[in-house]
């Protein structure tokens, strides 16, 4: 009886899939986080505005919503993986690091106002980046600015996880502002007096 080649007499196991990494949170913001999006905020709110909607997201209860939802609602386009702060955030879940819950504030479909990412945004981008129906824990609150976006549609300014007939994300948001606002977290799609995110 012929002898078997060494090769031929292994048999072939199933190919190994990686396995994904996942995101760990934080049970609450972290204190820089405010001090974040109230700079943000700041770009498109009254400074009174800015106060009243920091005590509300620190009085907010945590609840999560996923990672495509969150970037669809706020009409912000997705950072790519190799975005220092992104990239940055993505080593952090390697790592085993907890990321901060992230804070929003919530959009009006009625007058045509995305959601905000106040503080965030590149988060955001990781946790879709690693699971894009990963749930994000976040501190969502009202907001009831006066002025609506002209000619804005909700949802418009994904172009990766956005529904069916998004059109590409634009570089800059809704009344000119870009999509970084002046923090290392920040992007968004705002009016004038509506406020963006980060």
């Amino acid at each position: 009886m012929a002898k078997k080649n060494g090769s031929e007499s292994k048999k072939k196991g199933p190919a190994r899939v990686a396995t994904p990494p996942t995101e760990n949170w934080t049970d609450e913001p972290q204190e820089h986080d405010y001090p974040a999006a109230a700079s943000y905020l700041g770009l498109v709110c009254e400074q009174a505005q800015v106060q009243s909607l920091v005590r509300a997201l620190k009085a907010a209860s945590l609840e999560r919503h996923l990672a495509k939802d969150l970037l669809r609602a706020s009409g912000l386009a997705l950072l790519p993986v190799d975005n220092a702060h992104v990239a940055s955030d993505l080593a952090k879940v390697t790592q085993d690091e907890k990321l901060s819950p992230v804070l929003l504030v919530r959009g009006d479909i009625g007058r045509g106002l995305p959601l905000t990412i106040a503080d965030g945004y590149h988060r955001v981008c990781a946790s879709y980046h690693v699971d894009e129906n990963a749930d994000i824990p976040c501190h969502l609150v009202d907001h009831k600015g006066p002025t609506a976006v002209p000619g804005f549609r909700l949802g418009s300014g994904i172009g990766t996880g956005a529904g069916s007939g998004a059109e590409p994300a634009p570089e800059t948001g809704a009344g000119g502002l870009p999509n970084a606002g002046s923090e290392a977290d920040s992007g968004s799609l705002g009016g004038p007096t509506a406020p963006g995110g980060s």
